[in-house]
Parts: C-alpha cells; structure tokens; sequence
C-alpha cells in the first residue's frame, strides 16, 4: 500500500476531479482517510432536541441549506505491525432509501491501490448500515481473506439481535433497513467476528474502545506511535458537536449517554491535542479539538501535500 501515491491509475473512465483520500502518518502508522461519499438527509437529524430557530440559525451561520445537510461519509485504512486494517466500511449498495451518493468504499480503495486480499482485520465502531454495507458489496467477500478478522464490541453484536429504536430520530425506512442489513452482516460473517468488552489491541498502536452511547456497543479507535496520536470517533461526534455537544443526533440509541460520552472524549481531546478523524466530519475531517467556553472548537488541520 503506497499511501504517499495520489495519482490515480489510468482507465477508460474520467477521473475524480474532487480528492477521494488523505494519506499521513501517525509516528510509525500508516493511515488513509477515504471518503465513501455523502448522505443527504433532513437537517431535523443533526439535532431533534434543539429549538428548531437555533438549529436553523446554526445552519445558516454555517451557510448551509436549512431543510437537508449533507453528511460526509468517512473510513480509514491503518497500517500497522504488519498487518493492513480497514476501519468500517462504508454504505455499500444503497438500501432503497435514496442515497446514491454513498457506497464509494470499495472502488475507492481500488483506486488508492488497497487490494481487498491485502487486508487483514476490520474494526467495526458499530453496525449501523453505513458502517459493515460495504462488506455486504457482491463479489466483496470472495475477494477478502477467508481468515479475516472482524473485530466489534460484543455488546454491540448482542444489541443487534433485538435492536430498540424507541429512542431514536429517524426518517421512515431507516430503522427496517437498519435491522436488516445488521442481521445479514452477523449472519455472513459470524465467523470472522472476534469480539471483545470494554478495549483491545488490534495492532501495535492500535486499540479499539467502547464507548457506548450512540449504539451500546460503539467504540472508537485509538492510534498512537512515536508521540503522536490519533483518535478515529466514528459517530460520537459530528458537525454541530462542537459547539452543542447537548444536542442529539436522530440515530443515537441512547442520546443521553452520547453526549455524555461525546464531552468526555472532546475534553480529553483538546487537553492532550491529539487529532481527530471521524466518520460523519467533512472529508478529510482530520483536526484538533480547542476549549470554546463552555462548548468546543473544531481546528481543521491544514492539508499536507
């Protein structure tokens, strides 16, 4: 995997024109941010327990639309020890729900030079249908390792068996296709999964932690090498995070404990300025947390190339 070659390779289709991957390096770590593309959904998502005039003066503020935000959709490539990891996985096929911006993952990795073979553990920071739908791809299986090893929180396994959505704030359609797709990748995978409680190591440098909140079983991924470190949040934080770490995103199964868990992780963030990757921050969305009052600050790192 050659993450310091952007170019990509010749074809008889057009090129992106808009940057689809971001390489650096984290002490010894290899790391490979890729966009699996957008989501458009209702803004009403963003925060459902929000005043509708501050969501929507917040929106404005942000020069954005007020009745739908596009939600960047991120995975990471991580290369350590030996052994190459992709973090989620992406959308995969569109579920019939509208979202054909999405589910880039795969021919993405192809285009950055990541044989599928070549990958040797996926960690999953939770099973919502953004995040294990690229492993669901046709022909996608066949091309991974037959000794692949998935490694997820055991509660979040356990919760998808009789998933609860009464917390929840969902357009119609989600929580179905929700279910499903969770069900299908348990039943096709269930035995690469390797399960663990609260935190492990999944390679030098790399350890995977539950956090709960957002699912019970969410975790995040830390990445530490040669004083430097990073931290991969899934969707413990998104956009409107920083500045209302309160508000509840519509897909957070318990909001409660999310944000208490999204203010723990920003405070220990911006104390030990560690930087930060997440699932749902626009691409690249690698940067620093900073103290803002009583709320956040997001410092967009400036791009390195």
């Amino acid at each position: 995997m050659n993450l310091h070659n952007t170019s990509l390779p010749v074809t008889s289709e057009p090129e992106e024109l808009v940057p689809s991957r971001y390489a650096l390096r984290i002490g010894e770590i290899d790391v490979l941010v890729v966009s699996d593309g957008v989501l458009p959904l209702p803004s009403q998502m963003l925060a459902h327990n929000a005043d509708p005039a501050v969501r929507a003066a917040w929106l404005k503020d942000m020069f954005l639309p007020p009745d739908a935000f596009d939600w960047a959709l991120n995975v990471v490539v991580v290369r350590s020890g030996g052994k190459t990891i992709l973090i989620d996985a992406g959308l995969g096929s569109d579920p019939d729900l509208h979202l054909p911006r999405a589910g880039q993952t795969i021919k993405r990795l192809e285009a950055a030079g990541i044989d599928l073979a070549a990958v040797t553990d996926v960690v999953l920071t939770h099973m919502h249908m953004d995040h294990v739908g690229g492993l669901l791809v046709d022909g996608v299986k066949e091309r991974l390792r037959p000794d692949l090893r998935i490694h997820v929180a055991a509660a979040e396994v356990k919760f998808w068996e009789a998933p609860d959505f009464s917390r929840v704030s969902m357009p119609p359609g989600f929580p179905d296709a929700l279910r499903a797709t969770a069900k299908r990748f348990a039943n096709e995978y269930r035995g690469n999964l390797r399960t663990f409680d609260d935190e492990h190591e999944v390679a030098p440098g790399v350890v995977v932690r539950r956090t709960g909140g957002h699912t019970p079983g969410h975790s995040v991924v830390r990445l530490a090498s040669g004083g430097d470190r990073l931290t991969f949040a899934g969707d413990l934080v998104f956009t409107v995070g920083f500045e209302h770490p309160d508000w509840h995103n519509g897909f957070e199964h318990d909001p409660e404990e999310a944000a208490r868990a999204r203010i723990r992780l920003l405070r220990e963030l911006a104390a030990n300025r560690e930087l930060l990757v997440a699932t749902h921050m626009p691409f690249p969305s690698v940067g620093h947390v900073a103290v803002d009052g009583d709320a956040f600050r997001w410092v967009p790192a400036f791009w390195d190339y």
